[in-house]
């Protein structure tokens, strides 16, 4: 159940990114949860068929709330040639549930909350650092560029690095 949970929180956050940029101009609350937030912007299309092929669709449409740090395809096209690839493919589900689920965090913790803490535990379990330096927030190594993407069932953080938990 609480990878469940993890799974929901992610794809939460993604859709909460695409919703919030649509809904920028009626300033009112939004109705789509994370996943379809994530599927309605072009820069996440990597990150959708990520969660889809890791099966945590349904686990990010959840009720949350999750905070998502939503890797940008910028992000997925750092990593080195053929990785994502290769972790799409059926065989390594179980490896790309544990990055997808490393981005997400249990509860809904706005850019505000977030430069309080050192440190929050992932749905994957383990430990995501970070750091404030004036106005710049980073957690693990990658930057977060866009903050507060709201979503029925959570918020996303767009960050420029996917982030990858320890072996």
């Amino acid at each position: 159940m609480k990878l469940l949970n993890i799974k929901s929180l992610f794809v939460a956050v993604v859709a909460t990114f695409a919703i919030v940029a649509a809904a920028q101009a009626d300033h009112h609350g939004t109705k789509q949860d994370i996943v379809d937030v994530a599927a309605s912007n072009p820069d996440f299309s990597t990150l959708v068929a990520a969660v889809k092929a890791a099966d945590l669709v349904d686990a990010l449409k959840g009720d949350g709330p999750l905070t998502v740090f939503a890797p940008t395809n910028a992000a997925f096209a750092k990593l080195p040639a053929g990785t994502v690839e290769d972790l799409l493919k059926p065989e390594n589900k179980d490896k790309l549930v544990s990055i997808l689920t490393y981005h997400v965090v249990a509860g809904k913790v706005m850019a505000a909350d977030v430069v309080t803490v050192d440190s929050a535990t992932s749905l994957q379990g383990q430990t995501i650092d970070v750091t404030v330096d004036g106005d710049k927030v980073m957690v693990n190594n990658a930057n977060v560029v866009a903050t507060d993407i709201a979503a029925s069932n959570g918020v996303i953080h767009v960050i420029d690095t996917v982030l990858l938990p320890k072996s």
